[in-house]
């Protein structure tokens, strides 16, 4: 082998190593990325990429909750499960299994995800059906929703037609009683 060539191979192995160390290190930044957007990602999102899933829900107060997620929007959610529809406080939530690994970013959610708790608790008012409020803290009542307030709302107990106001920031869940 002649020194040309040799001088060749020399390049082409320098060109070689240049390389690898340049995809090593592009693949470092990728990750870099990677997690850096991630953090950009919320639950809501990853709950929205789950619609239509079946998912186990992991509920303060409540416990564990299986069922299809039929929607997600502004600080809530809504689980079939069963005979039993769920309307769940999002902050209320400790885990999520079965979420599906991807997210959809809130500008591209629906208008009508913006509507908040109230919005849902007040279609449970309007229907006038009983229901279970669960609490955080594993207070339950069971009545009938009556009137939705800013931060609260008011369900009606028992027979004597008491009233309970229940506070928006102690409730975990909101079940139906059909």
């Amino acid at each position: 082998m002649g020194w040309e060539d040799e001088l060749f191979a020399l390049f082409d192995d320098l060109e070689g190593r240049a390389g690898a160390l340049f995809a090593a290190e592009r693949d470092l930044e990728v990750a870099d990325r990677s997690r850096a957007e991630y953090q950009q990602v919320g639950l809501a999102g990853r709950l929205m990429a789950t619609v239509g899933g079946e998912v186990t829900l992991g509920v303060l107060g409540i416990g564990s909750v299986t069922g299809t997620l039929q929607r997600v929007a502004d600080g809530w959610l809504l689980l079939a499960s069963g005979d039993h529809d769920w309307v769940v406080a999002l902050a209320a939530l400790t885990t999520v299994e079965g979420a599906s690994p991807r997210s959809v970013p809130a500008v591209a959610w629906s208008p009508f995800t913006r509507l908040g708790l109230a919005s849902a608790l007040r279609r449970i008012a309007e229907a006038g059906e009983p229901c279970l409020l669960h609490l955080r803290d594993g207070g339950l009542h069971n009545g009938v929703v009556r009137r939705v307030g800013a931060d609260f709302c008011e369900l009606v107990v028992g027979e004597g037609r008491r009233t309970v106001l229940v506070a928006f920031s102690a409730l975990a869940a909101a079940r139906s009683r059909a």
